[in-house]
């Protein structure tokens, strides 16, 4: 995997991404080139996480972490290009498998893989793993619409 720039840190993911505040995900992109990015969080532990529910969060949130690769993957394409990327529409989740129950008591960094699947000017559909400390937590694939940008 090539990386055109060294780590991509929070600053410029909120700059490419609509997920904001503590929505947005991702502490840092490690690698990326046009088919795939890497990126690491450490937020799970964080008691005020804002999916976190009863005092926990569940391995069915790493489905938006995975979603949320894909959104700063875009973003980074898109601003290669010189441009900002299409907002879009999380359509459909498939093949999704969890291996833990939750996900707060982990101790150590969440690291992301995700790899483009399909690219269309309308849809993408992207594949992700996510894993702590070299051990499986979730996979699956994810289908996104982009949705028309209005002329200004």
């Amino acid at each position: 995997m090539n990386t055109p720039v060294d780590v991509v840190d929070r600053d410029t993911i909120l700059s490419l991404v609509p997920h904001q505040g503590d929505m947005c995900l991702w502490d840092a992109v490690l690698a990326w080139d046009a088919r795939s990015i890497q990126l690491r969080a450490a937020n799970h532990r964080d008691p005020s996480h804002p999916l976190r529910a009863a005092g926990q969060l569940r391995a069915v949130h790493l489905c938006e972490y995975g979603a949320q690769a894909m959104a700063v993957h875009g973003g980074l394409l898109a601003h290669a290009a010189g441009g900002r990327a299409k907002p879009g529409l999380l359509v459909a989740l498939r093949a999704v498998e969890l291996h833990v129950a939750r996900i707060d008591d982990l101790p150590g960094d969440l690291a992301c893989t995700a790899d483009v699947l399909t690219d269309g000017d309308s849809s993408w559909q992207y594949e992700f793993r996510i894993t702590h400390d070299g051990h499986l937590l979730a996979q699956g694939r994810a289908a996104v619409v982009l949705q028309p940008t209005s002329a200004a």
